[in-house]
């Protein structure tokens, strides 16, 4: 999380698909299974033991340009998440600009109206949720809006309104 000036009191995130590894990864690895899928003869894909797939080259080449496809989309089309937290608005702003087709999918809440945070964690991954006083499951807020610790984030928040409640599942 980055303040965004040392005057103000706001604490805002925003990201894009361009500062996104994952999208550049996924663009890379479909061009390699697509330039794969289309140089491979598919009478040679056979092991020493001399059983063959060679159907497994065309489902390469498929698998790779689909891969390939959806990364470049998202680069192309730069879709920005993030979240924006104003303390003295006493308000909290996200959004997730996930598609072409949808202008974002974001939501504001009054930082006063937040009843609780609630953090999941398992072994392999965490997530968190924000419900309002009317006890509803904040739409479209997870960890995507949030850059860097989610502990962090929630205690800053919970530093500006100590009524709410932080609720950590493991």
């Amino acid at each position: 999380m980055r303040k965004t000036s040392d005057t103000s009191r706001i604490i805002a995130f925003e990201t894009s698909a361009r500062r996104d590894l994952r999208f550049w990864g996924l663009l890379l690895v479909g061009l390699v299974f697509a330039y794969g899928g289309f140089t491979i003869d598919p009478a040679s894909n056979c092991s020493e033991d001399g059983e063959c797939a060679p159907w497994l080259v065309p489902i390469a080449a498929i698998a790779g340009v689909l891969a390939a496809a959806a990364g470049l989309g998202q680069l192309l089309h730069n879709a920005r998440r993030g979240s924006r937290l104003d303390l003295d608005a006493n308000r909290l702003e996200w959004w997730q600009n996930r598609t072409a087709l949808v202008e974002g999918d974001c939501g504001s809440i009054a930082l006063d109206q937040i009843d609780r945070i609630l953090i999941k964690r398992d072994s392999e991954d965490e997530d968190i949720s924000l419900y309002g006083r009317d006890a509803e499951r904040l739409a479209f807020f997870d960890r995507e809006v949030i850059g860097g610790s989610l502990d962090q984030w929630a205690q800053q928040l919970r530093l500006a309104v100590p009524s709410i409640r932080l609720e950590i599942r493991e």
